[in-house]
């Protein structure tokens, strides 16, 4: 049994900082120690989730203990942890949709608080088991999770720009070259310049598209867009109904429209708004997980206009994590300047402020 500070939601809006206990792994279980643990949106939404947690889903870090059954990993190894554990066997991994995995997948479990069947029993707050954040708690010192949780780190990168590669980095690249397979030399639109967005943005310049256009109400995150490969950019005013005002600077910009655009603001009234941006025939990708139900004006469909609502940018965490990787060793992927600002975990209420504040292209909690 090893003792771990860990931030425990509530389940009603609020989080603190307590100590669990976690025990041995067993079966194909492994025992990271979390050495980073980068900050999202979706841990300030699991505060809410309606029961008491262990929070963060973004993490790296060093295997400490393995169960009998584990097969690929030994003490010692650095690892990213993955949210959207595959178990490789079911219809949709079969497909090589491990991201739907119809066994462990957050697509099953709802909310994704238990996706990946981590022993419930295995972790205790004042000696009552507590759940972790889709089954990896990641803002906690240690963390035990799955086997097919973890990805070998390869390359030489600091744990904090690793951490972010399994949630942010995947979503916003993967939507670019596994979702809308972007063509060189096409246009691109990218709603929301956070996180997720800016690797849209990395996504674009990888696959060696020409224009990347930039749109954000917030005139520096534009201004950090241009850093990560945007060619132009429009700031747009909060009064732009369903940015069709923007949509007109976007066809100027194109002439008819760009080939693909993506929504990564989370706004559900700007749900379709990369419709207004493409051309006919051309791609709009809703990023950001938009849930609520929204009114579409049809005609924002004409004429043979796709619209994609992917998850985690089809994440095929053994594959593309490697590949994230190498693109990072290259100097094709910018990580580490990405990592704004850290935290130690005393201060996640700060990092939450920051990260609502848009101050930072990515917060980090650093053990």
């Amino acid at each position: 049994m090893i003792k771990s500070k860990s931030a425990i939601a509530d389940g009603n809006g609020n989080f603190v900082i307590q100590q669990i206990e976690i025990g041995d792994p067993q079966g194909d279980e492994v025992l990271v120690q979390i050495k980073a643990a980068g900050i999202c949106h979706t841990d300030w939404d699991s505060q809410s989730w309606g029961k008491p947690l262990i929070m963060g889903h973004e993490g790296a870090g060093i295997v400490k203990k393995v169960g009998p059954n584990v097969s690929d990993l030994e003490e010692g190894d650095s690892v990213i942890l993955n949210w959207a554990v595959p178990c490789y066997q079911c219809f949709q991994c079969q497909e090589g949709n491990q991201h739907l995995c119809e066994v462990n997948s957050a697509v099953v479990v709802g909310n994704g608080v238990s996706g990946g069947h981590v022993r419930l029993q295995a972790s205790t707050l004042n000696g009552v088991p507590i759940e972790r954040s889709f089954s990896l708690g990641t803002m906690s010192e240690y963390a035990l999770v799955r086997e097919s949780a973890c990805v070998k780190i390869a390359v030489d990168i600091p744990f904090a720009s690793a951490a972010i590669i399994s949630c942010g980095v995947m979503t916003g690249y993967g939507s670019v070259v596994n979702v809308a397979k972007v063509k060189a030399g096409s246009s691109v639109v990218v709603l929301g310049t956070g996180g997720v967005g800016l690797n849209v943005i990395q996504g674009a310049r990888i696959s060696g598209a020409s224009k990347i256009i930039a749109i954000d109400i917030n005139r520096s995150r534009l201004e950090m867009a241009k850093q990560y490969g945007a060619t132009h950019t429009i700031l747009a005013s909060k009064d732009d109904a369903g940015l069709l005002e923007a949509a007109k600077q976007v066809k100027n910009l194109t002439d008819r429209g760009a080939d693909y655009s993506f929504e990564c603001t989370a706004i559900p009234a700007l749900g379709a708004a990369p419709l207004a941006m493409i051309r006919n025939g051309g791609t709009a990708v809703q990023v950001s997980g938009i849930e609520q139900e929204i009114k579409i004006d049809m005609r924002l469909f004409e004429w043979d206009k796709v619209y994609i609502n992917p998850l985690y940018g089809k994440a095929r965490p053994q594959i593309d994590f490697r590949i994230l990787q190498e693109l990072y060793a290259s100097g094709q992927l910018q990580l580490d300047n990405m990592v704004t600002r850290t935290y130690p975990l005393d201060q996640l209420q700060k990092a939450f402020s920051d990260m609502h504040h848009g101050l930072n292209a990515k917060g980090v909690i650093i053990f």
